[in-house]
């Protein structure tokens, strides 16, 4: 892994490159609710924005990319190739669709939504080696593999697996995944970090955040910043943009880090049928 920067409150710190804190868009489908979230992060400071083709907001994202007075080069943008998508000339097209709806030429991070469906190790990591080599993706990425489709993966693709995103939050840690990963010097990008919620009725969690007059989603982002994990909350409305922004500013000692490690409830928030695990 690589070293991170420190955390201010101007300036998402990095890992390799890739903003530690981001914004999440799942269920953000209204739109003009999208653009503006979009906009209202970037300009905020956020630089991180992760998206997926199956999200059906790419076009809003990228109205929200464009409305903002950010400069592309400052940002990074990250989208998800959908299940039914995964066939070599299926991630070349749909690919392209979503740069036209981001308004963007190049993605920084494409990742395989999941390792299901259409999925091929071999044709799907051949055509997005392709993208890599023809600019239209700067990295490649995984998201709901486990340890054996992380070897798989790092087996068949022609150029590195960057990062892996998964749901990771202080009610599932995913240690034995996160140890994997590690091993392979491949990033991790939680998604549901505040575990949808729940980390708000977490009794220990409620307790360092009082200790530091802090929410528990700042608790939750700054447990997960501190291990060297991306995290990319969804949050709608500038409060709640602005709150996960400032938890850039806190640091939890290491003794609220081994507290929330030692909570024993378990919450996985999402669990399709499909799902590999």
């Amino acid at each position: 892994m690589m070293a991170r920067q420190s955390p201010t409150s101007s300036v998402a710190p990095t890992a390799d490159g890739m903003p530690l804190l981001g914004l999440g868009t799942w269920e953000n489908d209204n739109p003009s609710e999208c653009a503006n979230t979009i906009k209202t992060a970037l300009e905020m400071g956020y630089r991180h924005i992760d998206t997926a083709q199956v999200y059906g907001n790419e076009g809003a994202v990228g109205q929200g990319i464009a409305a903002a007075d950010v400069p592309r080069e400052e940002m990074f943008i990250a989208t998800k190739v959908w299940i039914d998508k995964l066939g070599y000339e299926d991630v070349l097209t749909s690919t392209q669709r979503s740069l036209e709806k981001l308004g963007i030429d190049t993605v920084d991070l494409l990742y395989v939504h999941w390792p299901v469906d259409t999925y091929n190790p071999v044709e799907t990591f051949r055509a997005l080696h392709k993208l890599v080599s023809d600019g239209k993706a700067d990295r490649i990425g995984i998201s709901n593999f486990e340890p054996n489709q992380v070897d798989t993966a790092i087996e068949k693709a022609n150029v590195p697996i960057f990062a892996n995103q998964i749901e990771i939050h202080p009610l599932l840690p995913q240690q034995e995944l996160r140890d994997h990963c590690s091993k392979h010097d491949i990033e991790l990008v939680a998604y549901s970090p505040l575990a949808r919620g729940a980390v708000f009725d977490v009794p220990e969690i409620t307790a360092i955040a009082n200790n530091h007059d802090v929410s528990e989603a700042q608790i939750a982002l700054a447990w997960l910043r501190q291990k060297g994990i991306t995290a990319i909350p969804k949050a709608v409305g500038h409060d709640h943009i602005h709150d996960n922004w400032t938890s850039l500013d806190l640091e939890l000692t290491p003794a609220e880090i081994e507290q929330i490690d030692s909570i024993e409830r378990t919450n996985r928030c999402v669990d399709p049928r499909f799902a590999p695990w």
